[in-house]
């Protein structure tokens, strides 16, 4: 088990169900840092692959189609769901054999600690991306903010070039290990709606 990432997902997790509250209902409709997402097709995709695919994934259990045809906005209760969802994700990966060996998917097998490394990355970056929406911060430890820069460096180049990032955003030296993996991904840590 890699506990320093295992960590880092609890922490994002409670994070992510922490901006998942600030969320006023009548600003769904707004702009994001993600151009292409209005702030409901944004929240979906987080719930979705925040926690939906966080916990089948360490189950070893393919995402049902269903579940991508679902807004999950449309739910009086989609925050406390989207809460439930992740503490669930959390718990999933609690378990030092899912840690083990490869998770098969469409796009073959990958490790696990690989697999948890990138949700761990979409979870963390769009938890970023709601909360600056609705003008808040995402608020994560030194710790957990230097894996999710390691793990955007090593993957961002492949990104860029399946347009799942946009070009890198030009930082100081001093900028804090959040900033950075923010940039790497093509994210302006100055975003404002």
């Amino acid at each position: 088990m890699n506990e320093d990432l295992f960590k880092a997902i609890a922490e994002t997790a409670a994070e992510a169900a922490r901006v998942a509250a600030l969320v006023p209902q009548d600003a769904l409709g707004g702009p994001t840092p993600c151009t292409e997402f209005d702030l409901r097709t944004l929240v979906n995709h987080w719930i979705l692959w925040g926690s939906h695919a966080l916990e089948h994934r360490a189950l070893r259990q393919e995402l049902p189609e269903a579940l991508t045809e679902v807004d999950f906005t449309a739910t009086p209760s989609w925050r406390a769901d989207f809460a439930a969802a992740l503490d669930r994700a959390v718990a999933a990966w609690s378990r030092p054999e899912v840690w083990e060996g490869d998770i098969t998917s469409g796009a073959g097998a990958t490790p696990a600690p690989q697999i948890a490394a990138l949700l761990f990355a979409d979870l963390a970056l769009h938890t970023w991306d709601v909360a600056r929406s609705v003008g808040a911060d995402l608020d994560l430890s030194d710790p957990a903010a230097a894996l999710l820069h390691t793990g955007v460096a090593e993957v961002a180049e492949m990104y860029r070039q399946y347009d799942g990032f946009a070009a890198q955003v030009p930082l100081p030296e001093t900028a804090s290990p959040l900033h950075k993996a923010l940039a790497a991904s093509g994210r302006d840590p100055g975003w404002t709606a």
